[in-house]
């Protein structure tokens, strides 16, 4: 069985066909799908989605760095986080930096972040970490918080091996591992074959985006999560099912909830 640790199944994307996205997901081997919060306005309907599918999505509480100038960011993050405990949140995310279009908010992304990983800190959960564009000023806040023991994930990894190495110097974390393997011209398979043991590798989709070969440019799915998973199996030269066990045991690990 396989989990996709990262999944934005609550979007509209999905609003007409959700029950048979979530049959092709159970029909290939899918045992779990994480979904991330990304802002205050959906994690309702969020909630919702994963609640009418228990034992099955599993949410998680946060304010997406794109999205912390859409609402009164200190307002959103007092409200969100009156909903971790409630709500069953398995973890803190989607957090962190994103400088990849602006970099206009970045004392202010730098902020929200800190305060998040505080929740992570107060509620002994793992974070959901997103990083585009903001290597270097992320090492800088994880050495900050390093005695703290954080554990979770650095999502949709495409990095370097030398990026490679810098985030897994946090022993508690693990990469989130995605469609871009599965891209003819994508320097992340010889990453993971060199930088990355396959003990810290978590599979996730981003679904709806990033759909691996040969669904690249459609909308992603959680379904497609095992053709991450094939193509690991090709690059260790091990057999599928070490895959998903391996991978399934990282996951859990991370997502003790």
């Amino acid at each position: 069985m396989l989990i996709d640790t990262h999944s934005h199944i609550d979007g509209e994307e999905f609003a007409e066909d959700l029950d048979d996205v979530i049959l092709r997901a159970k029909e290939n081997g899918i045992d779990k799908i994480f979904v991330p919060g990304i802002c205050l306005k959906d994690t309702p309907h969020m909630l919702d989605v994963c609640k009418a599918h228990p034992d099955y999505l599993y949410p998680m509480i946060g304010l997406h760095p794109e999205n912390i100038m859409d609402e009164g960011f200190h307002h959103a993050l007092d409200e969100l986080e009156k909903l971790i405990l409630p709500s069953g949140a398995i973890a803190i995310g989607e957090v962190g930096l994103d400088l990849y279009w602006d970099a206009t908010y970045k004392a202010e992304q730098i902020e929200v972040f800190e305060t998040q990983i505080g929740w992570a800190e107060k509620y002994n959960l793992p974070l959901m970490i997103h990083c585009r564009n903001a290597h270097q000023e992320l090492m800088e806040i994880m050495e900050r918080h390093r005695s703290s023991n954080l554990t979770g994930v650095f999502h949709c990894f495409t990095g370097t091996e030398e990026e490679a190495t810098d985030l897994l110097s946090f022993p508690g974390f693990k990469l989130g591992i995605g469609g871009v393997l599965t891209f003819k011209k994508s320097t992340l398979r010889e990453v993971v074959r060199n930088a990355i043991p396959l003990s810290k590798i978590v599979l996730e989709t981003d679904a709806p985006y990033m759909a691996p070969v040969p669904n690249r440019g459609k909308r992603n799915e959680s379904a497609y999560v095992k053709l991450v998973a094939e193509k690991l199996a090709e690059i260790f030269n091990v057999d599928f099912t070490t895959i998903a066990r391996q991978t399934t045991k990282n996951a859990l690990e991370v997502f003790k909830k």
